[in-house]
């Protein structure tokens, strides 16, 4: 198996805590699933890159400019690795399911989106940025982007 410095990407990932697993992630996972949105949440569902069975995890869902983004802050998760397998999946959020396709950003593409994805979320996820806010310079965004995998999302082709 191909580890993830082979390919050039970082293996930083950061595990949730006791309290974020137990407690925040899964109220934030009910809520989203009986359709009631926090600050932007979805599940997002991917199929396992090993297993092929539907993963499920919460997300936040970040629009700027019209596009749409999925960011990782805590790395290289199980989610990541199984987006960059399978290239799509779906958004829950109540009912509604969406299908998508997804890219990875590149790095030096990230800046903006870190910046607005901290302006939001800075509160819930701060902690896994190595003290960069949504007003660091962008040097400072440029030190932690490839820690923090993002993929654009879209429609899938018909």
């Amino acid at each position: 198996m191909t580890s993830c410095k082979t390919l050039g990407i970082p293996d930083r990932y950061q595990r949730p805590g006791w309290f974020t697993t137990h407690v925040f992630n899964r109220a934030v996972a009910a809520l989203t699933r009986a359709g009631v949105s926090v600050a932007g949440s979805r599940i997002l569902e991917v199929r396992g890159r090993k297993t092929g069975e539907p993963r499920r995890t919460p997300v936040n869902l970040l629009t700027l400019d019209g596009t749409r983004y999925l960011v990782a802050p805590r790395g290289n998760t199980q989610w990541v690795r199984n987006l960059r397998a399978q290239g799509e999946g779906r958004l829950l959020l109540g009912r509604r399911a969406e299908q998508f396709t997804a890219v990875e950003v590149p790095d030096l593409d990230k800046l903006a989106i870190l910046r607005a994805y901290l302006t939001r979320w800075q509160w819930e996820v701060g902690a896994f940025f190595g003290g960069v806010g949504p007003d660091s310079g962008d040097d400072e965004f440029r030190r932690i982007a490839p820690d923090h995998p993002i993929f654009r999302i879209s429609p899938p082709d018909r």
